[in-house]
């Protein structure tokens, strides 16, 4: 029995393993396992081309015998495109068409991808393209997917390497069509975020012939600059490099860049006249599962050598297996309803196009090149690499921003380990400077006609800061003249910076100031001078000799003022106390002098009559403080002007020149001319001098005021400081400059030069030409004291006060005396008789204060022995009525008072 139930054991599992074996059998047969077929479209004459095939066949076999339970696999169909556009976009319609390929892999290059990109997303297929180009965009292209990096990536690389080196121009040469001129806007961004700038772009056609290639090298050699970095397909590289080689520019001081398309296919181009060429390449890190790989390829394939685009389309082929796995079988397509007219239009459109293009988006694993993801395709970095022999020698890797540490171990062209310059200065600059009348101690045509260096300050200043630029060789100068004429619009300075521009020179030096219409053609380096313009006057004679001295201190309108208040104190003094006082009666002359006599003579405090009346009183109280407080102001002014001496200008005030149309002197030739016709002065007011004009021009008077920069001023003031001064505001400028052609490799160098030469050698230079002569003393020449005349202005304050206090007394005694009269007022006599009969009372002593007056002890105006004058009563003798006034004034003064003796 046990071995009958072992006999049926055994038979079961035969039955079984015979069963798993034939459902096996009928899966392959009955075609259970769906085989999807994708397209690929390469050249397959070309290195890419061949390399990816096999790596594609490699993936499909390694992916299958590690996934043999995948109910789906795919099925690849070549086709060789043959660098051919309309055949890799025919190739993709058949494709489509006919052979119902769910994805294709290609093309390779950037001009077949458009066509075929466009048909993809027609048919809604995706396309895994090799193209590195940036103009395809998978923004703008749906079924587009990227698995090269794109060209625009190695942008930042090459500028963080050029960025290493003190190296600010670039000479920029790129193939025609979409592949070269699509790296131009981001490495011309990523230049110019470490301030260098493309000098000149040149961009080569791929028909292009050796001649018209040895003349694009014979301009580039023409330029100074000796950085090119070259973006072209190895094909082109490699003719390129050829005629470099063969013009001489493959040696010391020149400086050779290429991109990842040469350094990628490097086996592909002639090394031999790329020796010390630099270039970037894509960062693949080290993985065992790579080199297991690269070793079953070398062996399988050993006249190839792998390259990282047919490590990227192994890794794609595997990411495309695993996508068509997880959509499974389904119908493909979806034929178009309506009658077809052309072959785009009888391909239709993929049912599972939009899924399997999701699919692919979603895988990540790590294949060969790294981690592997089709959504944002991030490398792992470049590597800087040096061509050396047929090998690229690693120098450093690049990772977002890092700089290059080893640059000893470039061997750059010519064998050497020194970095190039960037740039060949010519062996002898010519250098431009002004040729000018009167400023002969800036700069000036050396007396010696034999001599070509001229003499001056500012040529000191450049033979100094040329003498510490750091360069590998000596320069010569070839210094040219340029005449500055008077009056001719087309020969002054900033014409003389223009000669840049047009290649007269390559350097101009002198006084020539840095300004911002001048620096739109050329480069400025540090202003070597202190900067500004400001106006010089003439000195005021000493006016301390003058009879009329003690005018000075008050000006005019003070003068009048102070006068009219003391007249206007006076009267109101005389009308408060005339009816009560009887030193302010009597005759109408004498009144009149009391009024002058009293209020003049509060300025020495010598008034000795009494006031009776509160009122004025007041009056007279707040202006003896306010005659105090101007006395003290006209003593310290009149001393100061007396004791101290000073320099006075004749105008402090531009606007004072201005309003009164003087006539002005600038320097003849410079910028200052357009600088005051901007401030407001007519230009027939202004007159160009020499600095050797400048004293006859002020001392004849043909011109008010003399504007020029600091330096000049300065130089001038030495010599002629005590009969002119410096006076106003300084108008800010940048100095004087070097001025350089625009972008100069010597810029930098001549800037930090005169930096150390502005620490240590420039005093010396000022002083042995600029230094002062005489006995001249310093003068301020960023302010003038101002004169020490005293204004109205300063005294409104104590004159408003005086006016209040008199006016308002005046006031409350003009309602008093009216209040007292009003009667009289309210009379029905005519309005004349009414101002007669008020003036009579306003002449008539009042009787009350008066006495209160006389009989006050100690009274210093009354004696025991003195006569007494006695007013009657005005009850006895009351004021005459307008209808019996008609006295005269001797009448009614002897009717008033009569004398007696006590």
């Amino acid at each position: 029995m046990q071995h009958k139930h072992h006999h049926h054991v055994m038979v079961m599992l035969v039955f079984m393993l015979l069963l798993i074996i034939s459902n096996t059998g009928n899966t392959n047969a009955n075609g259970t396992t769906k085989e999807i077929g994708i397209g690929v479209i390469l050249d397959l004459e070309s290195s890419v081309g061949k390399v990816s095939k096999i790596c594609i066949q490699m993936a499909i076999h390694d992916f299958y015998q590690t996934h043999s339970n995948y109910k789906t696999k795919i099925v690849p169909h070549f086709v060789d495109s043959k660098n051919d556009r309309v055949k890799a976009a025919s190739a993709a319609i058949q494709l489509i068409k006919d052979v119902k390929v769910m994805a294709i892999i290609g093309p390779q290059r950037s001009s077949e991808a458009d066509f075929v990109v466009d048909i993809g997303n027609k048919a809604k297929v995706p396309i895994l393209t090799l193209a590195t180009t940036s103009s395809l965009s998978p923004n703008e292209n749906p079924y587009l997917i990227r698995l090269s990096q794109n060209s625009s990536s190695q942008a930042r690389p090459i500028a963080a390497l050029i960025n290493s080196f003190p190296w600010r121009e670039v000479v920029f040469v790129y193939q025609e069509g979409d592949f070269g001129a699509g790296l131009i806007p981001s490495l011309s961004e990523a230049l110019r975020n470490v301030s260098v700038q493309i000098k000149h772009p040149v961009a080569i056609s791929r028909f292009a012939s050796d001649d018209v290639i040895s003349g694009h090298l014979t301009n580039i050699k023409t330029n100074q600059t000796r950085v090119i970095v070259v973006h072209l397909l190895p094909k082109m590289a490699s003719c390129f490099f050829s005629k470099v080689k063969e013009a001489g520019m493959m040696q010391d001081g020149y400086a050779w860049i290429v991109t990842d398309v040469v350094t990628n296919l490097l086996h592909t181009v002639d090394t031999d006249s790329m020796q010390g060429v630099v270039g970037v390449k894509p960062y693949i890190p080290p993985s065992t599962s790579l080199k297991k790989f690269e070793k079953k390829f070398k062996e399988n394939n050993p006249t190839q050598e792998i390259d990282v685009y047919g490590l990227w389309s192994y890794d794609a082929t595997f990411a495309l297996a695993m996508a068509v796995e997880r959509i499974g079988n389904a119908t493909t397509f979806q034929q178009p309803e309506p009658e077809p007219v052309t072959d785009l239009d009888v391909i239709g459109t993929s049912r599972l196009g939009p899924r399997l293009f999701t699919e692919i988006k979603r895988i990540k694993f790590k294949g060969l090149s790294g981690e592997f993801s089709l959504v944002d395709r991030q490398l792992h970095g470049y590597k800087i690499v040096n061509i050396v022999g047929k090998e690229d020698k690693l120098i450093y890797l690049w990772t977002n921003g890092t700089k290059i540490s080893n640059e000893t171990a470039i061997k750059w062209p010519g064998g050497s380990s020194n970095r190039p310059l960037g740039w060949e200065i010519p062996a002898k600059l010519k250098v431009g400077y002004p040729k000018i009348d009167g400023f002969e101690k800036f700069i000036q045509q050396n007396p010696d006609l034999n001599v070509n260096e001229p003499k001056g300050f500012c040529v000191d200043v450049f033979k100094a800061v040329m003498e510490k630029v750091e360069l590998p060789y000596s320069l010569s100068y070839d210094y040219r003249p340029f005449d500055i004429e008077k009056n001719n619009l087309s020969r002054n300075y900033k014409d003389l910076v223009e000669q840049i521009y047009y290649k007269s020179f390559d350097v101009v030096i002198g006084d020539v100031t840095i300004r911002a219409d001048r620096s739109i053609n050329v480069d400025f380096a540090l202003p070597y001078t202190e900067s500004g313009v400001s106006m010089v006057v003439p000195i005021k004679k000493d006016e301390r000799k003058n009879a009329w001295i003690f005018m000075r201190p008050l000006e005019k309108q003070l003068w009048f003022t102070t006068c009219g208040f003391f007249i206007y104190t006076g009267i109101v003094v005389w009308i408060l106390e005339h009816r009560v006082n009887k030193e302010f009666r009597g005759r109408p002359y004498k009144q009149v002098g009391m009024i002058f006599w009293f209020s003049f003579s509060t300025l020495v405090f010598a008034h000795k009559e009494k006031m009776i009346s509160n009122l004025s009183r007041f009056v007279v109280i707040v202006w003896v403080f306010v005659v105090l407080v101007f006395q003290s102001s006209y003593t310290a002014s009149l001393t100061s002007i007396l004791t101290v001496e000073q320099l006075q200008p004749d105008f402090t005030d531009i606007h004072d020149l201005i309003r009164k149309g003087d006539n002005v002197g600038y320097k003849e030739g410079s910028f200052v001319k357009q600088m005051l016709k901007d401030m407001g002065f007519q230009e027939n007011k202004l007159i160009g001098y020499g600095l050797n004009e400048y004293d006859a021009a002020l001392s004849s008077g043909n011109v008010s005021a003399i504007f020029d920069e600091l330096p000049y001023l300065k130089l001038f003031l030495s010599e002629y400081c005590n009969k002119y001064i410096m006076v106003g505001s300084t108008y800010k400028t940048a100095g004087f400059g070097f001025a350089f052609t625009k972008g100069s490799p010597l810029l930098p160098l001549v800037s930090k030069a005169l930096l150390e030469v502005m620490e240590k050698d420039l005093s010396n230079i000022t002083e042995h030409w600029l230094g002062q002569k005489g006995d001249c003393s310093e003068q301020d020449v960023g302010s003038t004291s101002r004169s020490g005349r005293l204004s109205l202005e300063s005294f409104l304050g104590l004159f408003y006060i005086a006016g209040a206090s008199s006016t308002s007394a005046l006031i409350i005694y003009l309602i008093i005396f009216l209040y007292e009269n009003k009667q009289t007022l309210l009379s029905d006599v005519p309005i004349r008789e009414k101002l007669s009969a008020i003036a009579t009372t306003f002449q008539q002593e009042k009787q009350q204060e008066s006495k209160q007056a006389a009989n006050a002890p100690n009274n210093d105006n009354v004696d025991d022995d003195d006569d007494v004058l006695v007013i009657e009563n005005s009850l006895t003798n009351p004021p005459p009525t307008p209808q019996n006034h008609h006295a005269s004034d001797d009448e009614a003064e002897a009717h008033e008072a009569i004398e007696t003796r006590t």
